[in-house]
């Protein structure tokens, strides 16, 4: 139990940026955290070690993330709701020099990527994973990762380029 609960307060703040990064919304990524290591517990026995930890619960974390937003699609389609302090905690992470109106453009911009996209980006740029990661946790090849990575960046330009005069 000890050393479980080493690895939740290792792996906890990722596992929660990764899901809010897919779910918008700060009680459902608490959540969608807290589900996952509740399936890594039940099946840490099954874990044979072919990746590394981070990977395996990574994939776990997208996976639980994507089955909410399929939930939630299908319940209601409203915009979720992002209180103030979590939206500059999650820009801080992608812009931390700029201002908080760039910061919340930034974010705006991430959550109109569609969800591939947006995982893929998170992964990469706010969590600092390999591209061999990334395939990894989303089960694709990395010429996968990296056509949805370039393609939501360039979305995320475009979605952006009004700031360029503001930022430089």
């Amino acid at each position: 139990m000890r050393a479980f609960r080493l690895l939740v307060e290792s792996y906890m703040r990722q596992a929660y940026n990764i899901a809010y990064g897919v779910l918008s919304n700060h009680d459902d990524a608490q959540d969608v955290a807290q589900e996952s290591f509740v399936r890594v517990f039940q099946s840490l026995k099954s874990f044979r070690g072919d990746a590394q930890f981070s990977t395996w619960l990574y994939r776990i974390v997208m996976n639980v993330s994507l089955n909410h937003v399929s939930r939630r699609k299908t319940k209601f389609e409203h915009e979720a709701r992002i209180d103030d302090e979590t939206r500059l905690a999650i820009a801080a992470d992608v812009v931390p020099k700029y201002t908080q109106d760039v910061r919340a453009h930034v974010e705006r911009a991430l959550h109109e990527l569609p969800t591939l996209q947006r995982s893929v980006v998170i992964l990469r740029h706010l969590n600092g994973l390999s591209t061999k990661q990334v395939s990894g946790i989303l089960r694709c090849s990395e010429g996968t990762v990296k056509t949805h990575l370039h393609r939501g960046l360039k979305k995320m330009r475009s979605l952006l380029g009004f700031l360029e005069s503001e930022v430089v």
